[in-house]
């Protein structure tokens, strides 16, 4: 007599599809918030103990409208206060939205390439290292990465979750 696995595989399934879905609201949106938090640190940390070099730079409106001195103490802090504030899923939609922006104008201003002219050439530019087509996989990623924070929230495990289930 041949064994029919197939009903027992299929609750297995269920079951842990369950278990998995009990825990989605607690440790993606963690894990996804500790992560950018940490890129998002390194990077200001880096600019406030470095030299500004977005002097260097040219930006596009409505950027342009400040000097780079401010340009690079506004990018210091929103990527530090916006790290901390992710880890602890305090105001994240807030500071995704903030970081979102940040990211875009750095593409925009550094990641992408100025010098494409197919997009056969600008798709070289999805690449971690500059090789004369930009370098925008990191920051997209970054993009992408944000989109279930700016939209779902920071989770159970958070501050907001705090804030929302006792304040609200």
């Amino acid at each position: 007599m041949k064994a029919n696995y197939l009903p027992a595989i299929v609750e297995f399934y269920k079951y842990l599809s369950l278990g998995l879905s009990k825990s989605a609201d607690q440790i993606p949106p963690l894990l996804l918030r500790l992560i950018l938090a940490y890129e998002f640190w390194e990077a200001g940390v880096m600019k406030y103990g470095g030299k500004n070099w977005f002097n260097n730079l040219s930006f596009s409106l409505p950027f342009n409208l400040f000097s780079n001195d401010v340009l690079w103490f506004m990018s210091t802090w929103v990527e530090i206060i916006g790290a901390l504030a992710l880890v602890l899923g305090f105001g994240t939609r807030i500071f995704s939205l903030l970081l979102i922006v940040l990211t875009i104008v750095a593409i925009q201003t550094v990641h992408w390439s100025s010098d494409w002219t197919s997009l056969a050439e600008l798709w070289q530019g999805y690449a971690i290292s500059d090789k004369g087509y930009g370098n925008y996989k990191l920051p997209l990623l970054y993009l992408i990465m944000f989109m279930p924070l700016l939209f779902g929230g920071a989770g159970r495990w958070s501050l907001d979750y705090l804030v929302n289930k006792y304040y609200t």
